[in-house]
């Protein structure tokens, strides 16, 4: 199964704080632990809020941009993984492994055609199925 692993926003690196040479070099034997166990499919840090923008619809579908920054930092994002991983129990044991000596992650599972229903005809899931490919290939994969 695959998870995302969403490492929340903190007010240190909302405020663009990058971490230490002795962080990063922590992240990176993290990371390598992960990919040599065959669980790393992808993951990266992301800039703060104030980089960043939001597009909220209205009932009507009408969007409205917001700019960053954004004030909950409890709702934010700073970075993610994306894992594969045989069980939430895997994912939590990986995630608990993780260098960080404060904030919080979150481990989401993604969907799966089966959670949509009938709703995702087999037409449609060809059609997703055509669509990852095209991205693959454009990714040289």
């Amino acid at each position: 199964m695959r998870v995302m692993v969403i490492v929340k926003a903190t007010e240190e690196s909302e405020r663009g704080e990058m971490p230490s040479t002795a962080m990063l070099e922590a992240m990176g034997a993290y990371n390598e632990e992960l990919v040599k166990a065959g669980v790393l499919l992808d993951g990266d840090g992301l800039r703060p809020s104030s980089y960043g923008a939001r597009v909220r619809f209205d009932k009507d579908g009408t969007p409205t941009v917001l700019d960053g920054p954004f004030t909950e930092t409890k709702e934010l994002v700073s970075g993610y993984w994306v894992f594969e991983v045989s069980s939430k129990e895997e994912a939590v044991e990986w995630a608990k492994k993780a260098p960080f000596r404060s904030g919080e992650l979150e481990i989401r599972p993604f969907s799966v055609p089966e959670d949509f229903g009938d709703a995702f005809t087999p037409e449609l899931q060809e059609k997703e199925n055509e669509l990852r490919e095209t991205v693959a290939a454009q990714r040289g994969e």
